[in-house]
């Protein structure tokens, strides 16, 4: 049955995450994993730095479409079924994404990836169209949606062609122009977001990246038992991180008040999930250090976890923490952040950045029992 594709109350009730949006999160599960498995795989083998950039451009081309079709979704979604059709095209772009990664560490061919982005945004471009046409008051917006996000295929697609002394200048810019078009078509009428939805999207998306990191401790275990090697320590390190992870992220509630942000919020995920996911690859590279059959030294295996959760708690201080608190309990994670990089260089790395971790989570949790809070 084809509906009209008409906006949302901004403050419906009882607004949650569908089934649909829970697969097409499931299948950037799986991109994300095999650039977190790329990632791992290159740190092993000493690639740290090229692993590193080649894992930054397959990230942003997974996040900015799920960023884009959430926003989208929590204004319009009617789950029609040619609303459905067009959401299950991106899906299948999404897995052309994952077929494309390894090529993109092994050989530096963005080809499939490219291919894969552009089925993703194109079927965008026609979830914008079909809003622009049955929302009079919101035609602008999703006109400017429509448009910058159909010139900026046209350009990827150029991209390709593009000099390789050219091409990591060129992708940055590109990067900065995509990040421009919601900005510039929400100035024409802002769309009707919600925000304990995009809320709710943010965290489960983020949980979902936490099993990458879940899925390393696993790693752990498994490799333990095979080869006899006792690491088990390592394993319980990685799952106290994951779970230190998880508990400063969720402690904090959301401040999406009003689009500016919401903005905020949205964009810094690109360094908060980003980071998540390369500290899954951190830790299994860890795994393959202490089985002896990693060719990185010890400092660069160990900043693969640390610098990622550095990076963690900064964002999610400045966007959450931050915002709603006053007093020490405002400094936690930026001190945190300097202490784990400095285990980077100390012993047992992994071990100690589990223990600053942990009592990270510990301090957030038993501040919020002090009146600290302020009003936003």
């Amino acid at each position: 049955m084809i509906k009209k594709l008409l906006a949302r109350d901004t403050a419906e009730a009882h607004r949650v995450a569908t089934p649909l949006e829970l697969l097409f999160d499931l299948s950037f599960v799986v991109a994300v994993a095999q650039a977190a498995a790329s990632l791992h795989h290159a740190v092993t083998e000493n690639h740290a730095g090229a692993g590193l950039l080649a894992f930054c451009m397959a990230f942003f081309a997974l996040w900015l479409p799920w960023l884009n079709f959430t926003w989208f979704s929590s204004a319009f979604d009617n789950d029609d079924t040619l609303y459905r059709i067009i959401t299950m095209v991106q899906i299948a772009g999404v897995l052309v994404i994952a077929a494309g990664i390894p090529a993109v560490f092994e050989h530096q061919d963005y080809r499939i990836v490219v291919g894969g982005y552009v089925v993703i945004r194109l079927a965008m471009v026609t979830h914008w169209l079909r809003a622009a046409r049955d929302n009079p008051s919101h035609k602008a917006c999703a006109h400017r949606y429509a448009g910058g996000i159909a010139v900026m295929q046209v350009l990827w697609v150029l991209w390709l062609f593009a000099p390789p002394s050219l091409a990591l200048g060129l992708w940055v810019l590109g990067m900065l122009a995509e990040l421009l078009v919601p900005a510039w078509a929400e100035k024409a009428s802002a769309t009707t977001w919600h925000p304990h939805h995009i809320a709710e999207r943010h965290g489960l998306f983020t949980l979902i990246v936490l099993g990458e990191s879940i899925l390393a401790a696993t790693l752990a275990f498994q490799k333990g038992f095979d080869t006899g090697v006792n690491l088990i320590s390592l394993a319980a390190a990685s799952l106290v991180i994951v779970f230190s992870v998880w508990w400063i992220y969720f402690e904090a509630p959301s401040h999406l008040h009003n689009l500016k942000k919401a903005f905020l919020w949205g964009y810094a995920h690109l360094l908060i999930l980003g980071s998540i996911a390369a500290l899954g690859a951190g830790l299994a590279a860890s795994v393959d250090y202490d089985l002896h059959i990693s060719h990185a030294p010890g400092t660069t295996v160990a900043a693969f976890t640390t610098v990622p959760l550095a990076v963690f708690f900064l964002c999610v201080w400045y966007v959450q923490d931050c915002p709603g608190q006053a007093g020490v309990r405002k400094f936690l994670l930026p001190i945190g952040s300097v202490a784990v990089l400095a285990a980077t260089f100390g012993p047992a790395p992994i071990h100690v950045t589990a223990g600053i971790a942990l009592v990270l989570a510990v301090a957030t949790r038993l501040s919020l029992g002090q009146p600290q809070r302020v009003e936003v």
